[in-house]
């Protein structure tokens, strides 16, 4: 699987895993907070800040019709209107600049997900590295084009999409012109729970579609995240907050600073494990080897006696014949004196 450049940092099998910490509208409406968001990502350990490229009038109508009204009883949005959770959520346009130049200063990547025509456009005059589709957008065929246009590399998260729709997406993406492409697992609950979040699909969808595939983890905590490295992927990204407990549209299902810090150490950590098919000791362990068991004289002995379960023990360490041979060994007689202690070696027999 060939290697992808985000924004100059390489992405694929051979590298650690990319961590993405998405803001989405942890902000609060306060681009200091913003700021704050971007520099406690990046010393948490971080690759990359995402935020969302959208106004509450390119997502939905200003309407209180049933039709835009939030109504599922285990939403954390629930009885809000669409475009009132919008509005509260989006990220100022204006913003955008300022969090990216951030990043860059912290040696991170910012990028975006847009959510219409205009947010692509406006991300291209700010020369963004990289783009994400939503698993919401996945459908989306014209947006999934107009980013593949752009050439550059796309992430498109896929909850809730059957097989049929990601192949449409893929279709769409490559046709129009992307070479880099990057599919996210992702289930779109909020949160999500582990049991509902079938990892085992990474490494088919990697089969299926012939791409990396990374995770988008609306769990709780870096377990799921650490089990999807070792299932292949090679992108986690997760919602970030300072503080849950200061609220705010995601704040519920997102990572604080030192949970953030702690996915990062623990999914390298996990891609570190993966190695290559091993059997033997590795370098690491042959020192180990003298830990083992094996065959020692346990009582002194004189030439032309007889090595009984009274005198032959197999104990540790492991400086005598290997414990397979106990068997052969035992009523074979000693050629020359032998201390007790003495490993059994084919030339005392």
């Amino acid at each position: 699987m060939k290697k992808i450049s985000l924004g100059g940092r390489e992405v694929g099998p051979d590298t650690p895993p990319f961590i993405i910490a998405e803001m989405s509208g942890n902000h609060n409406q306060s681009l200091e907070r913003a700021l704050e968001i971007v520099e406690t990502a990046a010393k948490a350990g971080a690759n990359a800040l995402k935020i969302q490229t959208y106004t509450a009038d390119t997502m939905t109508l200003n309407e209180a019709k049933d039709d835009f009204m939030i109504h599922d009883s285990k939403s954390i949005w629930k009885n809000k209107s669409l475009y009132e959770l919008y509005q509260e959520a989006y990220t100022p346009w204006e913003w955008h600049q300022p969090i990216f130049e951030r990043c860059k200063q912290l040696g991170m990547i910012g990028f975006s997900s847009p959510f219409d025509e205009t947010a692509v456009d406006f991300l291209e005059s700010l020369n963004v590295p990289c783009y994400k589709i939503a698993s919401f957008e996945c459908t989306d065929l014209p947006l999934i084009r107009k980013v593949a246009r752009t050439k550059k590399p796309m992430i498109i998260s896929t909850g809730m999409c059957s097989a049929a729709e990601i192949e449409e997406a893929v279709n769409a993406a490559r046709e129009a012109g992307s070479e880099d492409l990057i599919l996210l697992k992702c289930t779109s609950t909020y949160p999500a729970s582990p049991e509902n979040t079938n990892i085992s699909t990474i490494p088919h969808m990697k089969d299926l579609f012939q791409c990396q595939i990374g995770l988008s983890d609306h769990t709780m905590g870096s377990g799921v995240a650490v089990a999807s490295v070792a299932l292949g992927a090679t992108i986690i990204e997760k919602h970030f907050t300072i503080s849950r407990k200061d609220g705010g549209v995601d704040a519920s299902f997102s990572l604080e600073p030192h949970e953030l810090e702690a996915l990062v150490t623990e999914t390298k950590r996990a891609w570190q494990s993966l190695g290559k098919v091993q059997y033997g000791p590795s370098d690491a362990e042959k020192s180990s080897g003298k830990y083992r068991r094996s065959l020692y004289v346990t009582q002194d002995m004189k030439a032309g006696e007889i090595l009984t379960k009274e005198n032959l023990r197999v104990i540790r360490p492991g400086y005598g014949l290997p414990p397979k041979y106990y068997d052969i060994v035992l009523g074979k007689t000693v050629v020359r004196d032998v201390e007790k202690g003495t490993p059994v070696s084919w030339d005392i027999l």
